[in-house]
C-alpha cells in the first residue's frame, strides 16, 4: 500500500537521479496531491472502523452478555478509558474520539440484551441511553465523530425495530428471548415464513432502500464525522443480513 510519504520520496528520487527535476511549481502540485491521498485514506479509515464497531461487536457481545452481563456492562468503562487515553495525544485523538461514540453503544448493548431483552418496547429507549449526551456534545461542538457514529448506530436500530413492528415479529422476539437456544429454531422458521410473504418482503425492500439513501448519502460527504455516521448506518444492513441468514439455515 502507499504510505504518506510516496509523492514526496518519488520526486526526491527522480530528482537525485538527475533525469528529472522538477520545477518548484510541481513539488506543490505533489503536496497537494499527497495530502489529498492522505485526507481521503483517514476518510475510509473511519468509514471502516465505525462499519466494524457496529457490525463484529453484536456478535461478540451477544454471548457474552447473556452469560455474563455484568462483565459486558464494566467492559464499558474499559471502553471509555481507552477512548480517553487516545483522546489525550494528537494522533490518536479521532480514534479516541470514534471510540467514546462506541461506547455508548456497548453500555446500551449491556443493559439491554443483558436484563431486558425479552421485552421489545423498551429496547429503543434502551439503545437511545447516550442520545441526550450525545445531543449537548454536538450543540457545543465535541466529539462529531464518536457522537454521529453513535447517532448512526442509533438510527440503524430505530428502522430494524420499526420493520419488526410492521412485519409483526415482536411476538416471535419474546418468544426467542424466553427459550434455551437449542429449542429456537422452530420459532425462527416462523418468523422467517413472516418475512417471506408479500408484505414482509415489500417491508424488507423499504428497510434496505432506506438505509441505503440515508448511507450513500452521508458517504459523499467529505467531512470525517459524516463518514463515521455513514459506516454505522450501511453496516446495519450487513447486521440485519446476517441474522436473517442465520434464521435461514437454523
Amino acid at each position: 500500500m502507499l504510505n504518506n510519504n510516496f509523492f514526496s520520496i518519488a520526486a526526491k528520487i527522480l530528482s537525485q537521479s538527475g533525469q528529472f527535476a522538477l520545477p518548484q511549481e510541481n513539488c506543490g502540485i505533489i503536496n497537494y496531491l499527497q495530502a489529498v491521498w492522505c485526507a481521503r485514506r483517514k476518510s475510509w479509515l473511519v468509514f471502516a472502523a465505525a462499519s466494524f464497531l457496529v457490525s463484529v461487536p453484536v456478535f461478540a457481545q451477544a454471548p457474552l452478555v447473556r452469560q455474563l452481563p455484568l462483565f459486558s456492562l464494566l467492559m464499558t468503562i474499559g471502553w471509555v478509558w481507552l477512548g480517553l487515553i487516545l483522546l489525550k495525544e494528537e494522533a490518536t485523538h479521532l480514534w479516541g474520539d470514534l471510540l467514546l461514540g462506541f461506547s455508548w453503544s456497548w453500555l446500551a448493548g449491556s443493559i439491554y440484551w443483558g436484563w431486558f431483552r425479552w421485552e421489545p418496547l423498551i429496547h429503543l429507549p434502551v439503545e437511545a441511553i447516550g442520545l441526550p449526551f450525545a445531543v449537548v456534545s454536538l450543540w457545543y461542538g465535541w466529539g462529531k465523530v464518536g457522537n454521529w457514529f453513535y447517532l448512526g448506530s442509533l438510527l440503524g436500530t430505530a428502522l430494524t425495530d420499526v420493520y419488526f413492528y410492521l412485519t409483526d415479529l415482536i411476538p416471535y422476539w419474546r418468544q426467542l428471548m424466553k427459550v434455551d437456544t437449542t429449542l429456537a429454531t422452530p420459532i425462527l422458521q416462523s418468523a422467517l415464513a413472516q418475512v417471506n410473504t408479500p408484505w414482509g418482503i415489500s417491508c424488507s425492500v423499504l428497510l434496505v432502500a432506506t438505509l441505503l439513501v440515508i448511507g450513500l448519502w452521508t458517504l459523499g460527504k467529505n467531512q470525517l464525522h459524516w463518514k463515521a455516521f455513514s459506516g454505522a448506518v450501511l453496516s446495519t444492513i450487513l447486521v440485519d443480513s446476517l441474522f436473517w441468514l442465520a434464521a435461514s439455515i437454523a
